[in-house]
């Protein structure tokens, strides 16, 4: 009976081994969003921390999450644009850049539980958002 209690405790020592080599290399690993970053955004919402690992681990859980989006949101992109190109099989197009707009972006975020408004300053047309006087000059 010893010998199937000692089996669970040597996972569960596996398992904690993992965990503490995970939080030490975190001290090690150079997240690409800023720790001071994360600090103020999570001051912001009442969180206070003083372990870095702990702070870094949520700048990685970021960096997951915004890596996620930009690719959902470069998917998002191809498509509209390879419909684009479909609909215009008579004009040869040359260049072959991505534009990612915002409606890209939208889609990606929304499919991640994020819903975004999109603002008046956010427009096709230059002009848009202006006061009517300065749209004549």
């Amino acid at each position: 009976m010893n010998h199937n209690i000692q089996q669970s405790s040597d996972g569960r020592h596996d398992d904690d081994a993992a965990l503490t080599e995970f939080l030490a290399s975190l001290m090690e690993y150079t997240p690409t969003i800023p720790d001071e970053l994360v600090e103020h955004y999570l001051g912001k919402s009442g969180f206070q921390c003083p372990d870095v690992r702990l702070i870094r681990l949520v700048a990685v859980a970021t960096q997951k999450f915004v890596a996620e989006v930009a690719s959902d949101a470069l998917q998002q992109c191809k498509a509209r644009q390879s419909s684009v190109v479909k609909d215009k099989r008579d004009k040869q197009q040359k260049d072959k850049r991505l534009i990612l707009t915002m409606e890209d972006l939208s889609k990606s975020l929304h499919e991640h539980g994020v819903n975004v408004k999109h603002q008046e300053y956010f427009a096709d047309s230059p002009s848009t958002g202006m006061d009517p006087a300065s749209r004549d000059e």
